[in-house]
C-alpha cells in the first residue's frame, strides 16, 4: 500500500447529531450534505444567509434541522458526532478548533486546513453506492474535474442495482458459501450492473442463479487466467486485464511487475511473488506450475501476472499445456510487449516501407545462458528485418559477432533500451561493432532490449551515446 495522505472512510451519521457553527451560504452546503446523511444537525448562528433559510424551510419537517438562534459555545459539543464552522476569523477558527478537540470532537473548520481533522471531498452519488475524491485540500478543482470524468462513466441507473445488490445480499449469502460461487455470483451481477436499469423480475432472476451456480459449483475447480502486465507502466494495462486483478483471488507474479500495477489489484487478493530473472536466484518454472495448479484445484481464481505480453517469452505455452493436462480453465489477456513499448518511447516505427519490411524478436539467451545454437543467424543479419533481442544484455557481443560473420554491415544503426517505459529509462545509440562497448555503458543491473535494423538510424544522426529520460522520448 502507497502512502495514503488521508485515510478515506465513510462514516454512518443516521440520527446522529452534529454541530454546524455559522449562517453562511457555505455552512448551508455542509449543513445540507450532512442531512443527506440522515445526520440530526443542530445550527448554531443568530441569522441565516437566504439559502440557509430555504434549506430549513424545506428540512423542517423531517426534523433534520434545529436552529439554535444564537452563537455556539463550550457546552454546544456535548453529544456530537463531528462539528464544522465557517469561520469568519482566524481567531475564531483557532478558538473552534480548541474547543471541539477538547471536547474530543473531530472538527473541520471551512476552508481553514490547519484546523481540519477531516475534510469533504467531491463526491459522485449513486447511493447506496457513493464516491468520494479527495485531493487533501491541494486542489479542490482537480477534485472536481475527476468527478466530472467519473460521472460519465458511472450511469444513474447503477443507485438502482446498488440498492439491489443490498436487497438481495442475505439471500446470495444463504445460496452460495464464500469463496469461488460466491464471487462468480458478483462478478457476473457487476457485469449487469453496468447495462440496463433492473427490472421487476431481476431479483428473482439473479437469486435463481444463485441456486444454478450453487449447485453446479458443489466441487467447482477454480480457473487460471494469464495477463500481460505490459512493460511496467500501469497506465498501458488493458481495461480487461484490470477487470481481471480486481477478480483475481490470487495473483501470482512475476519480478518485473512494477508496483503501480499491482496497485490495481483487488485489495483481498494475495500476492505471490514467482520472479524468474536472468543471474538471479528465481522460482523453478515446474513449482510455478505446480502453485497454479494446486490453487486452482482449490477453487481459486489465480492471475497469472507476467511482464509485457504472456505469449512473447513468458513460458506461457508451458504453462497452458500443463493447465489444460489438469483439466483446468485457463485464459490469456494479452499485454503490450515491451518491443511495442520501446518502439513508442524512442518514436521509432519498427517497419518502414524504405528501410524494413518484417519485424523478429528473438531471444538472447537459451537455458544454459547463452545464444540458443540454433538459431537462423542467416534469416536476422537480412538487412530489410529489424531485430529485438529480448534478455541479451549479457550475449551483446555474441549477438555482434554473429550478424557480422553472417554479413551485416558493421556500422548497422542499433540501439539498446534499459528499463523500458520505466523511471529509470535510459538508451544507447550506435552502430553494431559497437554493440558490446555500449552494453557496459549501459549495465546488466536491470532488463535490456537490443534493437538492429535501419530504422534506428535516425536516433544516431548525432545523439550516439547515453540518455536518460522518463516517458515518450518524443513529443
Amino acid at each position: 500500500m502507497g502512502a495514503l495522505a488521508t485515510l478515506p472512510v465513510f462514516y454512518k451519521l443516521q440520527d446522529k447529531p452534529v454541530l454546524v457553527a455559522g449562517g453562511s451560504d457555505a455552512a448551508a452546503w455542509k449543513a445540507e450534505l450532512l442531512a443527506a446523511a440522515g445526520a440530526l444537525v443542530h445550527v448554531f448562528a443568530e441569522e441565516l444567509d437566504p439559502a440557509f433559510t430555504a434549506l430549513l424551510a424545506q428540512r423542517r419537517v423531517s426534523g433534520a434541522f434545529i436552529w439554535h438562534k444564537r452563537p455556539w459555545s463550550g457546552d454546544s459539543f456535548t453529544g456530537m458526532q463531528i462539528a464544522i464552522c465557517d469561520a469568519p476569523t482566524d481567531g475564531e477558527a483557532h478558538a473552534f478548533g480548541c474547543a471541539a478537540r477538547a471536547a474530543g470532537v473531530a472538527v473541520n473548520v471551512i476552508d481553514k486546513p490547519a484546523w481540519c481533522d477531516f475534510q469533504f471531498g467531491s463526491i459522485v452519488n449513486r447511493s447506496p453506492a457513493v464516491i468520494a475524491i479527495s485531493t487533501d485540500g491541494a486542489a479542490p478543482i482537480l477534485g472536481q474535474a475527476i468527478r466530472r470524468r467519473i460521472e460519465t462513466l458511472i450511469p444513474p441507473s447503477l443507485a438502482k442495482w446498488a440498492q439491489l445488490a443490498h436487497t438481495i445480499r442475505s439471500a446470495v449469502n444463504e445460496r452460495l458459501a464464500p469463496g469461488g460461487a460466491r464471487r462468480a455470483f458478483w462478478e457476473s451481477f457487476v457485469d449487469s450492473a453496468f447495462g440496463a436499469e433492473p427490472t421487476g423480475t431481476t431479483a428473482r432472476q439473479l437469486l435463481a442463479g444463485a441456486d444454478a451456480l450453487g449447485r453446479s459449483n458443489s466441487n467447482r475447480t477454480g480457473r487460471v487466467t494469464l495477463v500481460g502486465a505490459g512493460p511496467g507502466d500501469a497506465e498501458l494495462l488493458t481495461l480487461k486485464a484490470v477487470r481481471a486483478l480486481q477478480a483475481a483471488d490470487v495473483i501470482l507474479f512475476d519480478d518485473l511487475v512494477s508496483g503501480d500495477v499491482l496497485e490495481l489489484a483487488r485489495r483481498e487478493a494475495k500476492r505471490m511473488l514467482v520472479g524468474k530473472r536472468g543471474g538471479r536466484e528465481s522460482c523453478r518454472q515446474d513449482d510455478i506450475n505446480a502453485t497454479m495448479v494446486r490453487l486452482a484445484k482449490a477453487g481459486k481464481h489465480v492471475v497469472r501476472l507476467k511482464g509485457g505480453d504472456p505469449m512473447i517469452f513468458g513460458r506461457a505455452g508451458e504453462e497452458i499445456a500443463r493447465l489444460q493436462e489438469e483439466g483446468i480453465e485457463v485464459s490469456v489477456i494479452p499485454g503490450i510487449t515491451s518491443a511495442l513499448a520501446m518502439a513508442a518511447q524512442l518514436g521509432v516505427s519498427l517497419t518502414h516501407r524504405d528501410h524494413a519490411q518484417s519485424v523478429r524478436f528473438v531471444t538472447g539467451h537459451s537455458r544454459n545462458g547463452e545464444l540458443p545454437k540454433d538459431l537462423d543467424w542467416a534469416g536476422i543479419a537480412d538487412a530489410r528485418t529489424t531485430t529485438i533481442f529480448y534478455m541479451g544484455g549479457r550475449t551483446a557481443g555474441a549477438i555482434a559477432a554473429r550478424l557480422t560473420e553472417r554479413g551485416m554491415d558493421p556500422s548497422m544503426p542499433v540501439v539498446i533500451s534499459r528499463s523500458v517505459a520505466r523511471e529509470g529509462f535510459e538508451r544507447w545509440t550506435g552502430t553494431l561493432r559497437d554493440l558490446a562497448s555500449g552494453m557496459t555503458l549501459i549495465g546488466y543491473d536491470e532488463p535490456v532490449l537490443v534493437g538492429v535494423g535501419s530504422v534506428f538510424a535516425v536516433l544516431t544522426q548525432g545523439q550516439i551515446g547515453v540518455t536518460s529520460t522518463f516517458g515518450p522520448a518524443v513529443s
